[in-house]
């Protein structure tokens, strides 16, 4: 038999040089990319004829994937910058020391070992999984999450005064980004909004406009949302009707959402309750329930000593209206006042729901609430993530749905006037759906994977 390896040089351009057996192996850096890959593995494991499907997360241990007992290649570890090391020297220093170089290399050994088989990569993030999947040597595609155009334009595409530097290659992508983008091996490029990838068309890198995977896993499961004005309530009824009360009394509901980042959450976990304790002496007139989504990879400890030193108590769930449709029976609920905060590690898209507005220092959790079409009120704190840099940053990406302030005491104030504005909130609603788009964009992608194979 002849060797067909030979012969691929001199197939037709047009043809593909790869014939991938049904094999995915999905690389994703980071505690929202990894959500956000897990939604699309889901999708394809429900397709008729699934692939064989692995996962290796380069940053964290990736429990994301452990929950959804999708299978790990290689070896997994926590970084002490949690995956931003760039945007900090020091970080860098920290990750050196820790074993980054090691890792990674480990990590690209890996790959390359699993590619001998034959499959296709999906990478998910940013340029890092983006480059090992071209060195893996087998066909590959890119959700890319750590990019939008919003960065650099307005939704008329008109170049904000301060990042027109940024902006000299025509897009926010650089040029050696896009030409990991437009290999031929490259079968699909997945940006995260409809201005990016229109973008990115007009410079010949194979985009699709599918949508944002990030909204989906976020279907409600009540019907009502409460909310602080009745004008407002008229604009907007979602999801939550478990307070007992009457309408005059229905409660605030704001979320809590410090990131996944530890240490890192623990710094902004304190500057929140801060901002917690400003709106509890503004808020007077109605009830105020707070909602803190927290995630899997910070211990609750600390935080539970921090809401004891600010006057919370730790209180049971049946005497609470609220917990009686919660839908996470190990949350911890408490008390100060009127005042009634719940901290839950299991109900995260039932409080983006439940939710009216949120006071928020994280990433994609923060972009999620806003695709809701409901306000936040954000402020930066010491990093490696959440520096005023990237909070500056992530008012450009999500635009008019983030009110950026300074300090926590700055927080109640800027809660109270958009709460109470009735035409903003609409504004706010309509600019979320654009800018995060529908659900069901890990189905399309999954169906778009299927036919590569």
């Amino acid at each position: 038999m002849p060797d067909l390896k030979g012969l691929l040089p001199l197939l037709p351009s047009h043809l593909p040089r790869y014939f991938p057996s049904k094999r995915l192996l999905c690389l994703s850096n980071g505690h929202g990319e990894d959500i956000i890959a897990v939604r699309v593995l889901q999708a394809l494991q429900k397709q008729a004829d699934p692939l064989q499907i692995a996962a290796l997360p380069l940053v964290g241990e990736g429990r994301a994937y452990h929950q959804a007992e999708i299978p790990l290649v290689g070896a997994v570890k926590a970084m002490p910058s949690g995956g931003f090391f760039w945007m900090d020297g020091r970080q860098l220093a920290r990750d050196l020391q820790g074993g980054l170089v090691q890792l990674t290399w480990s990590q690209l050994q890996e790959i390359r070992r699993w590619a001998q088989q034959g499959g296709m990569i999906l990478a998910v993030g940013d340029i890092f999984p983006l480059t090992l999947a071209l060195l893996s040597g087998v066909p590959y595609t890119f959700i890319g999450t750590a990019k939008s155009e919003y960065y650099l334009r307005d939704d008329n595409g008109k170049l904000f005064a301060a990042e027109r530097l940024d902006a000299w290659s025509g897009s926010v992508y650089y040029p050696w980004e896009r030409w990991l983008m437009s290999r031929d091996r490259c079968r699909g490029v997945f940006p995260r909004d409809t201005l990016t990838t229109q973008i990115l068309q007009k410079l010949a890198v194979p985009a699709l406009d599918l949508g944002n995977p990030m909204m989906d896993g976020l279907e409600p499961t009540e019907t009502r949302s409460l909310v602080y004005s009745e004008s407002v309530a008229s604009l907007r009824r979602s999801s939550w009707d478990s307070v007992s009360m009457a309408p005059s009394q229905q409660s605030v509901n704001v979320l809590l959402l410090p990131g996944s980042r530890v240490p890192e959450a623990y710094d902004n976990w304190q500057y929140i309750l801060q901002a917690v304790a400003g709106v509890i002496e503004s808020f007077t007139a109605k009830p105020l329930l707070f909602l803190a989504a927290i995630a899997p990879t910070v211990r609750l400890e600390p935080l539970h000593d921090d809401l004891e030193a600010q006057g919370w108590s730790l209180v049971s769930a049946v005497g609470i209206s609220a917990s009686r449709r919660f839908p996470d029976s190990a949350a911890q609920w408490y008390q100060q006042g009127k005042a009634t905060l719940v901290v839950s590690q299991q109900a995260f898209a039932g409080c983006l729901h439940r939710a009216d507005c949120a006071i928020a220092m994280a990433g994609t959790a923060t972009e999620q609430f806003v695709g809701l079409g409901k306000p936040v009120v954000t402020l930066p704190g010491k990093g490696p993530q959440f520096t005023p840099k990237f909070a500056e940053a992530q008012t450009r990406l999500l635009g008019r749905s983030i009110i950026l302030v300074r300090n926590p005491t700055q927080v109640a104030d800027a809660l109270q006037s958009v709460l109470q504005n009735p035409e903003q909130l609409e504004q706010i609603a309509e600019n979320g759906r654009r800018r995060m788009g529908a659900p069901g964009a890990a189905q399309r992608i999954a169906n778009y994977l299927m036919q590569q194979f």
